[in-house]
C-alpha cells in the first residue's frame, strides 16, 4: 500500500500506455477483445486515480505525491511528477473523460479498431503527463506526444474534410509549441546564468529574478502556444474544423481536456514564473479584451450555426473566454472561478458532444433542420440533453452557474464593465442552447426518418450519467473543490500580485463564500501602501 501511495502518479500515468501495448498484441480480428481491453484499461486508470482525491491534503501548499528520478543529468532534466490542487482536478477530469470517451466508441468505430484504441490510450498518457510533470523538459515531451495521436484520430477516423482539419490542427499546435520551446529555453539559460545550476525544475524556475522587459518577451512566447490551445480569439479557427471532423471520442477529449492545457499553461507557468509580465497593464488589458471578444463572438457565431456539432464547437470558444477572463482578473475569485470552470466546461461540453454523437450514430447527419420532435420517441435522451444544456448555459444548481458566478464576481471587483460585457455571453448561451433544444426536441415529428429512432441504451446512459452527477455535485456543493484550490490560488496570488492580500485581509477562501458581497478592488497604489503599513507594524512589534 505504501509503494502504491508513493508511486501512484506513475501508475496512473502509465496504465493507458500499458493497455495500448497490450492491445497491439491482440489479433485485429478479435474486435470485441480489443474493445474490452481498451475499456477495462481506461476504467482501471480511472479507478486508480480516484484515491488521489481522498489522499490529497488541501491544507498543504506544496506539491504532493512527488516522484523524482534523474533522467538526463547532463542537461538537468528529471523524471519529476507531482500534484497541487489545480493539477489534481485536471488529472481526475482526464481519467473520467478518457474512460467515457472510449466507452462511447463501442459501436461507432468498426474500422482499424486496434489502431484507434491504441491512439486514444496514448493520448490519455500524453494528457496526464502534461498535468503531472514538474520538469519543463518532460512537460514538453508530453505536450508533443499528445499532438500525434490526436492528429491521427482526426485524420483517419474523422469526417469528410478530416485531412484538412487534422493538418490545420497539427500546424497550429506545432507553431505554438516551437515558440513555447524558445520560452522554456530562455528560462533554462537565465536560471543557469543566475544560479550556475542547469535545471528544468518548474518549482525552481519560479524563483528567478527576470527584468520586466525580458519577462514580456517570454510571456508572449508562451502566450502564442497557450492561446492556440485554449483557443483564444483570433487563434480559434482550427477548433471548429477539428471538432466537426473528429470522431465523437476525439471531440469529447478535445473539448474536455486538450483545450484546458492552454489555460493550465497560463496558471501553471505564465502567472507564477512571469508575475511582472502577467500583471503588466498592457498584458492584462490585452487578455481581458481578447477574452471578452471570444465570449461575445463565440456566442453570436453559435447562434448562426446550422450544424449541431459546429454550434457546440463555437460555444467552446465563448466558454473558454470566461475561463481566461477569470484567470486574468488576477484576484482569488476570478482565478478560482476560472480554474473550476475548466472542470465545468469539460463536464458540460464533453456531455454535449456525446449527445451529438449519439444522434449522429443513428441518423448520420448533424443538420439541425433534419430534426424536430425527438422527445416523442427519445424521452430519456431529451431529458439528459436538457440537463446538460442547462448545465452549459449556467442554470443555478448546476456546475456552470458556480464557475460563471465566481468569475463574474472576480471581474466585477476589478472593473464592472468587464462583468457587464461578459454577462452577454450567458444571455447568448441561453439563446443558442434553448433554440437548439427547441428545434430538435420539440414540435411535430415531421421527418419520417426520425419516427423509429431508438432511445438511449444502457451503455449510452452510462456515458452521460457520471457527468450529470458531477454537474449536480459541483452545482449544489462546490465547497470541496474550492477548498482544494485555495492553497494553489493563494500561492499564485502571492507571486503575481503580492500586495493584494495586504489590502484584502479577508480574501482567503473568498470563492467558497458565494453569498458574500463583492468588494471593490483596491488600486495597486493602495495595495502597496497597505503592504508598507503592515511592514511598519511588524517592525514596531520587533
Amino acid at each position: 500500500m505504501t509503494w502504491i501511495h508513493d508511486h501512484i502518479l506513475t501508475v496512473v500515468l502509465f496504465i493507458p500506455l500499458a493497455g495500448a501495448i497490450l492491445i497491439m498484441f491482440l489479433p485485429k480480428e478479435n474486435k470485441n477483445g480489443v474493445r474490452w481491453a481498451a475499456n477495462l484499461t481506461a476504467f482501471l486508470g480511472f479507478l486508480v486515480s480516484v484515491p488521489l482525491f481522498f489522499w490529497f491534503d488541501s491544507s498543504v501548499g506544496e506539491f504532493q505525491f512527488v516522484e523524482k528520478v534523474e533522467w538526463i543529468p547532463s542537461i538537468g532534466a528529471n523524471y519529476s511528477l507531482g500534484l497541487d490542487g489545480i493539477s489534481l482536478l485536471l488529472v481526475l477530469l482526464t481519467t473520467i473523460l478518457g474512460f467515457i470517451a472510449i466507452l462511447s466508441s463501442w459501436t461507432s468505430i468498426n474500422e482499424r479498431l486496434k489502431e484507434y484504441y491504441v491512439f486514444l490510450l496514448l493520448l490519455q498518457t500524453g494528457m496526464l503527463g502534461v498535468f503531472m510533470t514538474l520538469d519543463f523538459f518532460l512537460f514538453y515531451v508530453f505536450w508533443e506526444v499528445m499532438l500525434v495521436p490526436m492528429y491521427f484520430l482526426i485524420g483517419i477516423w474523422g469526417g469528410a474534410r478530416k485531412l484538412y482539419a487534422a493538418i490545420k490542427f497539427f500546424l497550429y499546435t506545432l507553431v505554438g509549441s516551437v515558440l513555447m520551446l524558445l520560452g522554456i529555453l530562455a528560462l533554462y539559460f537565465i536560471n543557469r546564468s543566475q544560479t550556475g545550476v542547469a535545471t528544468f525544475d518548474i518549482v525552481a524556475l519560479q524563483n528567478l529574478n527576470i527584468p520586466v522587459n525580458l519577462q514580456l518577451w517570454i510571456f508572449f512566447a508562451f502566450f502564442v502556444a497557450f492561446a492556440i490551445k485554449v483557443p483564444m480569439f483570433p487563434f480559434h479557427t482550427w477548433l471548429p474544423d477539428a471538432h466537426v471532423e473528429a470522431p465523437t471520442a476525439g471531440s469529447v477529449i478535445l473539448a474536455g481536456v486538450l483545450l484546458k492545457m492552454g489555460t493550465y499553461g497560463f496558471v501553471r507557468f505564465s502567472l507564477p514564473m512571469l508575475p511582472d509580465a502577467s500583471s503588466h497593464p498592457m498584458v492584462v488589458n490585452l487578455m481581458i479584451t481578447l477574452s471578452l471578444i471570444a465570449i461575445i463572438y463565440g456566442g453570436l457565431v453559435s447562434l448562426m450555426q446550422k450544424d449541431w456539432k459546429k454550434l457546440v464547437a463555437y460555444s467552446s470558444v465563448s466558454h473558454m473566454g470566461f475561463i481566461t477572463l477569470g484567470i486574468f482578473t488576477l484576484n482569488p475569485n476570478g482565478l478560482s472561478g476560472g480554474i473550476l470552470q475548466q472542470i465545468n466546461h469539460g463536464i458540460s461540453t464533453g456531455a454535449l458532444f456525446l449527445i451529438v454523437g449519439i444522434i449522429y450514430e443513428r441518423r448520420h447527419t448533424r443538420e439541425i433542420s433534419e430534426f424536430g420532435g425527438l422527445s416523442n420517441v427519445m424521452p430519456v435522451y431529451a431529458t439528459m440533453f436538457l440537463i446538460v444544456a442547462m448545465s452549459s448555459l449556467g442554470l443555478p444548481t448546476l456546475n456552470g452557474f458556480i464557475g460563471e458566478f465566481v468569475i463574474l464576481q472576480g471581474a466585477f471587483e476589478e472593473n464592472w464593465v468587464w462583468a457587464a460585457l461578459a454577462v452577454t455571453g450567458i444571455i447568448l448561451a441561453a439563446a443558442y442552447l434553448l433554440w437548439l433544444y427547441q428545434r430538435t426536441m420539440f414540435g411535430p415529428l415531421d421527418n419520417p426518418k426520425n419516427k423509429n429512432l431508438k432511445d438511449l441504451n444502457f451503455r449510452e446512459m452510462m456515458t452521460l450519467v457520471p457527468l450529470i452527477i458531477l454537474a449536480f455535485w459541483i452545482g449544489l456543493y462546490p465547497k470541496p473543490f474550492f477548498r482544494i484550490l485555495e492553497q494553489p490560488v493563494q500561492k499564485i496570488m502571492e507571486r503575481v500580485r503580492p500586495a493584494y492580500y495586504a489590502a484584502h485581509p479577508d480574501a482567503f477562501g473568498a470563492p467558497a463564500r458565494l453569498n458574500a458581497a463583492a468588494q471593490p478592488s483596491a488600486s495597486l497604489e493602495t495595495e502597496a501602501a497597505a503592504v508598507r503599513s503592515a511592514e511598519k507594524r511588524a517592525g514596531a512589534s520587533r
